[in-house]
């Protein structure tokens, strides 16, 4: 901030919001501004765009049946709501978002619905490479309809982030603080033997139900989505304000402090499209997401880059307390496709003269139906 003197001088204030490497402190909370209520058009845009297809979220006659009060938000809908609500606190002036750990989905989230979100602080580290950058760790809490007799925690996670300092001479608050405990479990709606569930099952895909899956499968979806500007409208809507985003300007005046000199799209934009391009072949029948155990982006995704999805199942176990569901552990991968350079050896993943360049990875377990009950 600067002041401009003299009696005829107007007063400039230059204000830069957000924080840099060296305001956060081990510890610290933040009360994050703003909150968000879900509205039928946010619902809309996100659930179409990414191409869910799981009809918890796209037929309310089907959701109610299961025991759901309405229309059920997706869970990268309610990891991005809650997830941008941080980012001028935490992520305003990050180079890169460089790891999830540990996001927990709780109670569903249904249009209009509010969530709010607070932080805290649990590490900071300068890096070793670089005296203008570290790395921030936090944990997020994201609740909904505080006050209310529906009030419970949506989603808590923790992330990573690489966070540009503002003084590269100036002492951090190198450290670290205990997480704090959350209870953050899944509901999930009663089996009720009486309902004509059976009479239902046309609507979702026959072949994803916790019996088809088997571990040691890759699932190659056969989808893609391409992103064009169009990435800075779904960025602004969602409240974030990452510069990195929406800011050619700032890129363009140092082009070599960004990665690949352009807007980045808002990573939680690769995140749900590539749960969205998995859904019709993985999700279609879950009932929720459990947990993703941890997840980064790998590449940088660009307008004109078209995002494909491919899915390992891990893993499949029975529920601890439900014989009607059973739990599927998977990876989910995102990849995109660039033009191979002149002398690189054929990559037998990608079409002749292109390559395949993954650009994020995510471990996420999910609790998927069985036809035994369902079908």
């Amino acid at each position: 901030m600067s002041g401009v003197s003299g009696s005829s001088a107007k007063r400039v204030l230059r204000k830069q919001i957000g924080n840099f490497l060296e305001d956060f402190v081990p510890g610290q909370t933040f009360r994050h501004k703003g909150g968000k209520t879900l509205t039928e058009g946010l619902f809309t845009t996100f659930t179409e765009f990414t191409m869910t297809t799981n009809p918890l979220a796209k037929n309310a006659r089907y959701a109610r049946a299961y025991g759901f009060a309405d229309l059920v938000c997706p869970p990268g809908l309610v990891m991005l709501v809650a997830f941008s609500q941080t980012v001028e606190d935490i992520s305003e002036n990050a180079r890169a978002n460089l790891e999830y750990l540990d996001m927990r989905f709780g109670v569903p989230v249904y249009v209009g619905d509010t969530i709010e979100v607070e932080t805290k602080v649990l590490g900071v580290t300068a890096s070793k490479s670089n005296p203008k950058l570290g790395v921030v760790h936090v944990q997020s809490t994201a609740r909904k309809n505080l006050g209310s007799d529906d009030e419970g925690v949506v989603l808590a996670w923790q992330r990573k982030v690489q966070v540009w300092k503002r003084d590269e001479a100036a002492e951090l608050h190198a450290g670290s603080a205990a997480p704090d405990t959350i209870e953050c479990s899944l509901w999930l709606p009663p089996y009720d033997a009486a309902r004509d569930y059976k009479s239902l099952a046309h609507l979702a895909n026959a072949d994803t139900y916790f019996e088809d899956f088997e571990p040691g499968t890759r699932i190659e979806h056969s989808r893609g989505r391409t992103m064009t500007s169009e990435h800075i409208h779904l960025t602004a809507v969602l409240d974030n304000t990452s510069q990195v985003h929406c800011n050619q300007f700032m890129i363009d005046v140092d082009p070599k402090q960004y990665v690949g000199g352009e807007l980045i799209i808002f990573g939680g934009i690769p995140f749900v499209l590539c749960l969205g391009l998995s859904c019709p072949n993985v999700g279609d029948h879950a009932l929720g997401d459990l947990v993703y155990q941890t997840g980064r982006h790998t590449a940088p995704l660009f307008a004109g880059d078209t995002v494909f999805a491919a899915t390992e199942i891990l893993d499949k176990a029975a529920h601890p307390e439900r014989d009607d569901v059973g739990i599927v552990s998977t990876r989910l991968f995102g990849y995109k496709h660039v033009r191979a350079k002149d002398g690189e050896e054929p990559d037998p993943d990608a079409p002749a003269g292109w390559k395949r360049v993954q650009i994020f990875e995510l471990d996420r377990e999910l609790v998927v139906k069985r036809r035994s009950h369902y079908a």
